[in-house]
């Protein structure tokens, strides 16, 4: 769902993007903290469009190298590892503004 989206559900008008943006966590560094991805592959200055060769020749290096990474490991353990992976997506914790103090 695109920012504008969430924001025209949420609170029925789309100037709230910004804020709908922060909530959806869309960012590569989100993901990556989220578990969601493994890696973020660099794109060449100005963005992939501008030097298509660049961007695939980034993205082809990433590939060999994690293939090369995860063919050496056992498959028992590469599907253990997948498992563990997908099992953590959509786990959320929060932490109560103000925690009841134990005994309260």
């Amino acid at each position: 769902i695109s920012p504008e989206a969430c924001s025209a559900i949420l609170w029925k008008d789309r100037r709230h993007a910004a804020e709908a943006a922060e909530a959806l966590k869309l960012t590569a560094q989100d993901l990556i903290g989220l578990g969601v991805v493994d890696e973020i592959v660099p794109e060449p200055e100005g963005g992939a469009h501008r030097d298509h060769d660049l961007a695939a020749a980034n993205l082809g290096t990433a590939l060999r190298q994690n293939l090369e990474r995860i063919s050496t490991l056992p498959i028992e353990e590469l599907m253990q590892k997948r498992y563990e992976k997908f099992r953590k997506l959509g786990k959320f914790t929060e932490e109560a503004e103000n925690p009841v103090p134990a005994g309260a």
